[in-house]
């Protein structure tokens, strides 16, 4: 607590009177543009990920970043879906999983949660569907690839149960809305992207190549680590092309900022 209340009273004497303005602004009301979705584990920190600033992410954690269907639960996550589209008007979302997940590793488990945390067991049940496609489908995957598939196959899975929200079809009837998966590497920073087209994680940085800011452009991406497979089939990564059309050139800076100037 020591440690906190130090840090508060930084913020408070330096960070707050040097940016008074930006949250002035923000006391009239907010305007993010992007619905963040991201699990609670402490390591990871979506404005840091991102580089972005306060008030331009509406943040959602739980316990292995899920997005229960519509109907299945009346919690927090629903109620924050529908008011980030409906009153906020955000039109971007970006659901993040992540390396060495506790949420996973317990649902790879999870009949043994059944007495111990019983709450854990009941919430991962909402995982169901990404459990049942793991178990039918990667039996013979074993250990930490077995969990980075999971948590991969999650992020999909919950892109899906997104899509059953009344709010959230409307606006992609309308070509209004656009879902993005995001994995993150605690251990290296990498953050790689869902392609729905090729159903593979690939390296974002490509999206920036026609950016003019040279200094966030990466047209030479890493390699993507082995281990981010979905399937038998190895991640590939994309030559550079164009920016998303929902994406300014400004944006795309700002969120991949944070995977693309760590190189």
């Amino acid at each position: 607590m020591r440690k906190l209340l130090k840090g508060l009273h930084k913020f408070q004497s330096s960070y707050f009177p040097a940016n008074q303005e930006i949250f002035e602004q923000l006391a009239e009301g907010q305007k993010p543009r992007v619905l963040f979705i991201t699990c609670s584990d402490s390591r990871i920190v979506p404005h840091l990920i991102t580089q972005s600033g306060v008030g331009e992410l509406f943040v959602i954690r739980n316990a292995g970043n899920l997005v229960p269907p519509f109907g299945a639960a009346n919690g927090g996550e629903g109620a924050a879906i529908e008011y980030a589209i409906h009153v906020l008007g955000i039109e971007q979302v970006i659901i993040c999983g992540h390396s060495n997940c506790g949420a996973m590793k317990g649902l790879l488990k999870l009949e043994k949660l059944r007495t111990e945390m019983p709450l854990v067991y009941e919430w991962l049940q909402h995982a169901e569907s990404t459990r049942r496609l793991i178990h039918e489908n990667y039996a013979d995957i074993k250990g930490e690839e077995l969990l980075t598939i999971t948590m991969a196959e999650n992020v999909v899975t919950q892109i899906e149960n997104l899509k059953t929200y009344p709010v959230i079809r409307s606006k992609l009837h309308q070509n209004k809305m656009s879902i993005y998966g995001w994995i993150f590497d605690i251990e290296t920073g990498e953050v790689l992207a869902y392609n729905p087209e090729t159903d593979e994680f690939e390296v974002p940085q490509s999206l920036l190549a026609s950016a003019p800011n040279e200094h966030f452009v990466h047209t030479d991406a890493p390699p993507v680590p082995s281990a981010y497979q979905k399937g038998s089939q190895r991640v590939e990564t994309k030559n550079a092309g164009d920016l998303p059309s929902w994406m300014s050139h400004e944006q795309a800076n700002r969120i991949y900022r944070g995977s693309a100037a760590a190189r």
